[in-house]
């Protein structure tokens, strides 16, 4: 067992950690959530014993071994990948050496006699019996399947670390932390920087892992499939229960809706017993009951209703310039990297006020055309049309990560704010947390969130009409993706985003655009609307699902298309039935409200309103018929 007792931690006058103590059993894979800046990180910390509360302490058995994966971690950017990891195997591959030393020492003397010959040949066979313990081949396929397991190929193996992004670097770094098997393993957001497999690879390796793990993590699914138990900092307090993510939020609800009941029971009987102890004083006869009665009462435990932290960031997007009717055209529009074609022959057209979402496979193109649309990379074939009046702002997948350290919050929003949008720098980076001295933080001290937080802030002090968004999700807190998204809603320009968080999507989105086999198709609905069309259970199926051929498409070999001119025939047709949806959608959404009012049914227009209903309602569902096969004859389906 281990023990966390009475765990205190005070930033001068605010505490983080209330005097929280639980007891961990082995094997139990305890999921660490709560709000950024709750202290989910700095617990982890003591735990691992990175840092030290102010009182309080930590109780494990003897010998116990910590493994933690920091959010900031050093590499031999010299060494290769392979032999980078291996250094995970220090004492083992010490020992090897050392072995090795002996051994052409020995093929060399000839001083058999002597006692340095003899103290060889001792040190030889204890360093012998020592290395019986280790495997050296068996680590090395260990750890190569480790490394592939986190996404790395045989042709990485081989490659110098400094050629690895940060992102990739740090699955270096979680291959290490797994290869020592520590009986007690901390991880702080492991999947931020994972693909789909990889996440479910580590998933699986989890769930069969050896040891306790503890793991910080924003992805619902991830703590749905690994966790046993939930634990929330909140308040600085924990709240705990053995339960997987989705029954521990039931439970908690469930305990909030009696403690709530309780409190006001309490609360009513108080006031009931005060109203009679007043009465009481006023008669001089009852003036020594009510006395009694009123210590009585002082001695009762107060019951605390629940209280839930208020700190939470707020989201308000400027008023924003009406842009021309369409926003952005992409016509004929390939690209490839070297000899690899990642889509050919895509054309996307973006309307004022559209709600876009791009999903598919890693490496299937969204991000890439995102960027192509933002005119950071310019296509290889094909064009891009802007739209008039259209201000776009592009919030990149690793947006956080190329804030410049050196600089201070402050710093950076002054960098990004025009010139009439400098003397709100302060609201701005108040609503978003960053409050008094925080603006003069270095951008190097913050977390991954509070970084996450000053980059969508530095977003937002430039007005535009048409926001892209490529995983806006990563490093925020549960609650914080729901403050994004609920601001989202509201944001009155064209959104484009890339995602793959079903939570996220579910109901922000009214287009999906499916990136598949270099190719494109359009879902007119939102996420869920495109999972049913696809008969697919989550986001992970769609990332995963087969593609119907190689990834890459030759371009000397390009897609064999239908006839431009009837190519332009059907584009046409598709516009107009999609503005025939659009007016019959409009229709129905009006005699909707009206057949909702109950005193409507005996208006003598009822009958020829619900018959007008259900006739529309036929039209609707044959020109959804009707695009969906113009669409599949666009793309020779």
């Amino acid at each position: 067992m281990y023990y966390l007792r009475d765990i205190s931690l005070k930033y001068g006058e605010r505490v983080l950690l209330d005097e929280i103590s639980f007891m961990i059993s082995p094997k139990e894979r305890i999921g660490l959530i709560g709000r950024n800046g709750a202290g989910k990180s700095t617990l982890l910390k003591i735990i691992a014993g990175q840092s030290s509360p102010d009182s309080g302490g930590l109780e494990f058995p003897s010998k116990t071994t910590v493994g933690y994966l920091r959010q900031e971690f050093e590499l031999n950017e010299s060494q290769t990948v392979l032999d980078e990891t291996m250094t995970c195997h220090a004492e083992a591959l010490a020992l090897q050496q050392q072995l090795n030393d002996i051994n052409v020492q020995l093929e060399t003397r000839e001083d058999y006699e002597s006692d340095s010959y003899s103290r060889m040949l001792e040190d030889l066979a204890d360093l012998s019996g020592r290395l019986e313990h280790f495997d050296i081949s068996a680590l090395e396929v260990e750890t190569i399947k480790i490394l592939k397991g986190l996404g790395f190929t045989d042709k990485d193996f081989s490659k110098k670390v400094a050629e690895l992004s940060g992102g990739w670097k740090m699955r270096i770094e979680l291959a290490k932390l797994l290869l020592r098997t520590p009986d007690l393993l901390l991880l702080d957001e492991p999947t931020n920087h994972l693909d789909i497999e990889s996440i479910i690879w580590l998933e699986n390796y989890l769930v069969d892992y050896f040891g306790t793990v503890i793991v910080i993590s924003h992805d619902i699914q991830f703590l749905e499939n690994v966790c046993n138990r939930i634990a929330e900092v909140e308040m600085g307090g924990i709240i705990d229960y053995k339960l997987k993510y989705s029954k521990f939020l039931e439970e908690k609800e469930k305990q909030k809706t009696i403690q709530i009941a309780a409190y006001e029971n309490q609360q009513r009987d108080i006031a009931q017993k005060e109203k009679t102890i007043s009465r009481f004083m006023a008669s001089a006869t009852k003036t020594k009951m009510a006395q009694s009665m009123q210590k009585l009462l002082e001695k009762v435990e107060r019951i605390e209703i629940p209280v839930e932290s208020s700190k939470a960031m707020t989201i308000r997007f400027a008023e924003v310039p009406r842009s021309g009717r369409d926003v952005i055209r992409a016509v004929d529009v390939s690209k490839s990297f070297d000899d690899k074609t990642v889509f050919s022959n895509i054309d996307i057209t973006i309307e004022r006020g559209d709600r876009v979402a791009f999903v598919g496979q890693n490496g299937q193109g969204k991000t890439t055309m995102a960027k192509i649309i933002a005119k950071i990379l310019p296509p290889t074939s094909g064009k891009i049309e802007e739209g008039s009046n259209m201000h776009l702002s592009y919030y990149a997948q690793n947006q956080s990560e190329l804030i410049d350290l050196k600089s201070t919050v402050m710093q950076v929003m002054e960098d990004k704010a025009p010139e009439e949008m400098r003397s709100r720098i302060r609201n701005v980076l108040g609503s978003f947390l960053f409050s008094g001295d925080d603006a003069e933080k270095k951008v190097s001290v913050l977390s991954g969130g509070e970084r996450a937080r000053l980059a969508m802030a530095s977003l937002i002090m430039k007005p535009c009409n048409f926001l892209i968004l490529d995983e806006p999700t990563n490093h925020l807190d549960i609650y914080s993706k729901e403050i994004l998204k609920s601001a989202l809603k509201d944001y009155q320009g064209t959104l484009l985003v890339i995602s793959h968080d079903r939570e996220f999507l579910a109901g922000l989105t009214s287009k999906v655009v499916e990136f598949k086999d270099g190719k494109t198709r359009e879902f007119l609905g939102d996420i869920e609307y495109f999972l049913g069309k696809k008969k697919l259970d989550n986001m992970r199926d769609v990332e995963m699902q087969k593609t119907d051929g190689v990834k890459s498409v030759d371009v000397s070999n390009p897609v064999k298309k239908i006839d431009s001119e009837d190519a332009k025939k059907i584009k046409k047709q598709i516009q107009n039935t999609e503005r025939s949806i659009e007016k019959l959608e409009g229709e129905i959404q009006l005699l909707e409200i009206k057949l909702a009012d109950p005193n409507f049914y005996s208006d003598p227009k009822f009958m020829e309103t619900n018959k007008k209903y259900k006739s529309l309602n036929d039209d609707l569902a044959a020109k959804m018929l009707e695009w969906e096969t113009l669409s599949f004859e666009l793309e020779g389906i």
